[in-house]
């Protein structure tokens, strides 16, 4: 059974928290306690129902508030599919909460309230989905009763989001009208809309094909070697990490990185047990056919298809602290298991997200997204994200606080 990660996205009081609310307790995914405890809630909606925004506004403050502040994950299956949900804040000051909660998503809802159409929040977050490469965009009209499901209202709306997702260059982007609320069109199809001919949220959900064709090659990141040094186990050498990609097999010719040392793949183990191929995601024990220094944040990668490897790159970076980018300043790029020494040797520009314009000479402060220029003391090994997103992607760590301060998408300079 495979697993879609996704996420919600929007303005504040647009119904994301509403509306993974609702999904939930139509699919039966909720427990009986959690029920009890929504239900003695001190939360109702106008009409009186339960606000099920409460099965995902965990911290004391967002339930005070009415508003989303950190992601929230939650999960459930059906018979065809598992499901990993996001459930990011919609405030301009949870930028980060949102770009750490999409890193990791494959597909992102981005909620549009059918009384505002497009809104600024709405451009945000889209550029930061064509930042993020996030493969899929669905758009969900929310609030569909409140304007009384009237057809006119989703066109106009459906027209004004594709005039932007061209700006953009989104290119597979979906429209789903829905009442979180109500349940209109989550997991059974609305009677109030009859105009509509698409699938339901779920529907659409348990059925979207995710293409990772995009990556070329595969990737295995070293997180261990294991030299146990034993009498029974004198000669053994492997290397445990988990395979990104697909296509590693016995036999294969393979580069190791930095060292660009060649070999090819003799062994591939999982849990003692022999493997021929090992799939994207899998976590397993590779050996070599040549006895090689290799140290846990090197990299073993297909031959054929051989990742990067440079000192001097480009990223663009999303910065989460208060104190604000020092130019020469070292921080530590963390890639997969690899700790790497960098300095931010330039800022090209920052960007302005609400109208994707670039502002050049301002400083990087709490939320910003800027382009900015890398230089490492050793060299770093990655991808450009339209070749391989999963290896494209890191984070910037301060070594005086221990403080993750950045997530960076690192791409050839």
């Amino acid at each position: 059974m495979n697993i879609i990660k996704f996420i919600t996205a929007g303005s504040v009081d647009d119904g994301k928290s509403t509306l993974i609310g609702r999904l939930l307790y139509d699919t039966n995914s909720i427990f009986d306690d959690q029920l009890e405890a929504i239900k003695r809630a001190n939360r109702k909606n106008d009409d009186g129902t339960v606000d099920l925004a409460i099965l995902t506004d965990g911290l004391k403050a967002e339930r005070e508030q009415g508003i989303t502040i950190d992601v929230a994950y939650k999960y459930f299956q059906t018979e065809n599919r598992k499901f990993i949900i996001a459930d990011a804040p919609g405030h301009i000051q949870y930028t980060r909460n949102m770009v750490t909660g999409a890193s990791n998503s494959d597909l992102i809802i981005i909620l549009i309230d059918a009384r505002k159409g497009v809104i600024e929040q709405t451009k945000r977050h889209s550029f930061l989905a064509k930042l993020l490469g996030m493969k899929k965009v669905l758009v969900c009209i929310n609030k569909m009763d409140m304007m009384d499901y009237e057809l006119a209202v989703y066109e106009n709306i459906k027209t004004d989001y594709l005039r932007l997702a061209e700006n953009l260059e989104l290119k597979d982007v979906d429209f789903i009208p829905v009442s979180a609320l109500k349940g209109d069109n989550i997991v059974e199809k609305s009677n109030q809309m009859i105009w509509y001919s698409g699938p339901s949220l779920l529907e659409y959900l348990e059925n979207v094909e995710i293409d990772s064709s995009e990556n070329k090659g595969w990737r295995f990141p070293v997180q261990w070697v294991i030299r146990p040094q034993s009498a029974d186990l004198h000669d053994y050498r492997g290397y445990a990490g988990k395979v990104l990609g697909e296509g590693l097999k016995v036999g294969e010719e393979v580069v190791i990185l930095p060292s660009g040392q060649r070999s090819r793949v003799s062994a591939i183990e999982f849990d003692q047990k022999p493997l021929d191929i090992a799939e994207n995601g899998a976590s397993v024990i590779l050996h070599l056919e040549d006895e090689l220094d290799i140290s846990r944040g090197d990299f073993i990668v297909s031959a054929a298809f051989p990742a990067r490897s440079e000192k001097i790159v480009e990223a663009n970076l999303a910065w989460f602290e208060n104190q604000t980018l020092e130019i020469g300043q070292i921080y530590l790029l963390q890639n997969h298991s690899k700790l790497t020494k960098i300095k931010v040797a330039e800022i090209e520009y920052k960007y302005d997200v609400h109208n994707q314009e670039k502002i050049v000479g301002e400083n990087i402060g709490l939320n910003d997204i800027a382009k900015v220029k890398i230089k490492a003391a050793e060299n770093i090994i990655f991808d450009d994200q339209l070749d391989f997103p999963e290896n494209s992607r890191g984070i910037l760590i301060d070594p005086r606080s221990n403080l993750t301060v950045a997530a960076v998408i690192l791409q050839s300079a």
